[in-house]
């Protein structure tokens, strides 16, 4: 009887249906990682921007900021035998309060009848792949009107959802209400599958820092969460977030306030100096300079973006003080503006799921984001809040407020 042969490898290259050859990704040997093969060399260059996540998990920091050589783990904890909910990775050191709770809900189907982009079956992005990173879309006269109707949508659904936030209500529920809602005004759910993110929209609440994963986790008194709604319709999209107190408590933490209001600040600051020849390096200066005169930190892996008939063309809108990036604002252009604020340290590392990315301290971060038009004579704020949208600023903390708030933690 002669063995059986060996079993056929698949690759690793997300558009890619080739078995595997006998090429390891180095960077996933020095860190120990098994089965990490691909078909061919340009398979892999072609792959790597969404390959190179599992680096950041595989070598995640601890709370200690020592770098250790962490494997992704596998590792189920038991059901709960009442609810059947479960920490799929127990075993995972978190930096903060909170935890996954699986499993998942089923995704969540669009009719036929809605337009869906081109990742909605395979996750891939494949006509966003394609784009020149250098060449900036300059819309017409007709393209700004359908910015401006998906963008009027995308505030409509992201009103409707948070109006749901307090405490006890689920992320997979607001997920629910999202989703419905894009349906019902004939739009995609754009995160829908975009590179095989499971849900609807992206809930980050306390300290992830953004693209948190909707699940069965109840909302309690004193969170913050950050709702990211983006939506496709009439073969344009929009993309807007707003970072939400839950309940009382969340209004009375002096920390709470201070970053969500100084991150909303930040970015009205920066939308105040869109106008036709603005330098697209000018934004980041100014929202650093406004959030360290808080306390607070910018998180500079993430960014702002253009946005129209694709989610995520150029240009790229950094929120950091000296960066580099090129060009300036044109009449016709539509983009984004998203800073991302956190009370400590500004490093983020991953949770398992290779999407949910948190503050490595475990400090809370908040986010606010609106979608643009540069105007022959400024700006408009194509998702701008409506006189009756949920949530809205609140006064910042007083020094007294701050002492008292940390005299009680003290307690």
């Amino acid at each position: 009887m002669t063995d059986p042969p060996p079993a056929k490898r698949r690759c690793l290259g997300t558009d890619c249906e080739n078995d595997a050859g006998d090429l390891q990704c180095p960077s996933c040997l020095k860190l120990g990682t098994k089965d990490s093969y691909f078909c061919s060399q340009d398979c892999f260059k072609r792959n790597w921007a969404t390959h190179k996540v599992m680096h950041k998990t595989a070598q995640g920091k601890l709370q200690n900021g020592i770098f250790s050589k962490l494997i992704t783990p596998r590792v189920v904890s038991e059901p709960d035998p009442v609810t059947g909910f479960v920490n799929p990775f127990p075993a995972y050191p978190y930096t903060g309060s909170v935890r996954p709770v699986y499993p998942l809900s089923a995704k969540r189907e669009v009719p036929k009848t809605i337009p869906h982009p081109d990742w909605s079956e395979t996750g891939i992005p494949k006509a966003e792949r394609r784009l020149n990173r250098t060449k900036i879309e300059l819309l017409d006269a007709k393209g700004q009107e359908a910015m401006r109707k998906v963008s009027k949508l995308g505030r409509e659904v992201l009103d409707i959802t948070a109006a749901a936030i307090k405490p006890g209500v689920t992320t997979d529920y607001l997920d629910e209400i999202c989703h419905n809602a894009c349906v019902e005004r004939e739009a995609y759910p754009s995160p829908l599958n975009y590179n095989r993110f499971p849900k609807s929209l992206c809930t980050s609440p306390n300290e992830v820092v953004c693209h948190g994963i909707p699940d069965h986790r109840k909302l309690e008194d004193g969170d913050i969460i950050n709702l990211d709604i983006s939506l496709y319709h009439g073969g344009y999209h929009s993309d807007l977030n707003e970072t939400y107190y839950v309940g009382d408590k969340a209004k009375a933490n002096p920390d709470a306030v201070r970053v969500i209001e100084t991150t909303r600040e930040c970015l009205q600051k920066a939308i105040e100096l869109v106008k036709p020849g603005c330098p697209i390096r000018d934004f980041g200066p100014v929202i650093e300079k406004h959030a360290k005169s808080r306390g607070c930190s910018v998180m500079a892996t993430w960014g702002g973006h253009g946005i129209n008939t694709e989610f995520h063309p150029p240009p790229w809108i950094p929120h950091y003080a000296k960066n580099r990036a090129v060009g300036t604002c044109k009449p016709g252009m539509t983009f984004t503006i998203e800073p991302i604020l956190t009370l400590g340290r500004p490093k983020e590392v991953y949770w398992p799921d290779n999407w949910t990315n948190v503050t490595v301290d475990g400090k809370f971060a908040a986010q606010f984001e609106d979608t643009l038009l540069v105007t022959e004579t400024g700006v408009e704020v194509l998702t701008a809040r409506l006189p009756d949208s949920p949530g809205g600023p609140i006064p910042m903390p007083t020094t007294k407020d701050i002492a008292d708030g940390n005299e009680t933690k003290n307690a």
